[in-house]
């Protein structure tokens, strides 16, 4: 089992996650946008891209519950969770397919538990309602896995953000939510702190 932990008295990490993992998806070009206006708004931390795609996870195979797992699981597993673990907070990039968040998402949200508490999280919502039910859904099992799912929310639409409805265009004013999201994650963060720090030695 990973220890929950922080990255020390350096800059905190914030992972953003891409969750869908679907051939021609436009979450990597979303995250892309979020991280260069997060990067310009503030050095106070290191945003990092994290592309569920690359850890090709497999349905959960793991024959302990994440909570209650007391070795390192399998290949696949203990390299995801070594990935979540060195990340202090995240923004969950998604979009929403049939009202609730990709199952390539909760499938990885579910391989991990200790990873992922005394975390804040963030939400960036894309689709043809902005993925409202997708983060709606994404927020009660932030509250289960003892995150503190932050309130700004990123909210594109296909119908005001892509051209034709393929092309990503944001529009300006995303911005300032954008930095409104980023500086409450940091102060949630800064806040956790003492949640994410190992238990001292005895």
């Amino acid at each position: 089992m990973s220890e929950r932990h922080t990255t020390g008295s350096g800059k905190p990490r914030v992972g953003i996650v891409i969750g869908s993992t679907r051939p021609g998806r436009v979450g990597p070009e979303v995250a892309r946008w979020f991280h260069g206006l997060a990067v310009a708004h503030t050095d106070a931390a290191r945003f990092e891209l994290v592309d569920l795609a690359d850890f090709e996870l497999p349905l959960l195979d793991e024959p302990e519950p994440a909570l209650g797992r007391t070795g390192p699981g399998k290949p696949h597993t203990s390299r995801w969770a070594a990935r979540v673990g060195e990340l202090d907070a995240f923004v969950f990039v998604t979009t929403e397919y049939n009202r609730a968040a990709p199952a390539a998402l909760k499938n990885a949200i579910d391989f991990l538990a200790h990873e992922w508490a005394g975390k804040a999280v963030g939400f960036v919502g894309y689709g043809a309602y902005g993925a409202l039910q997708a983060v709606d859904g994404l927020r009660a099992i932030a509250g289960t896995l003892r995150m503190a799912d932050i309130g700004p929310q990123v909210v594109l639409s296909i119908r005001t953000d892509f051209r034709n409805f393929t092309e990503f265009a944001p529009q300006d004013h995303h911005e300032a939510t954008v930095k409104e999201l980023v500086d409450e994650l940091l102060a949630w963060t800064a806040a956790l702190r003492p949640l994410r720090a190992p238990a001292a030695a005895a």
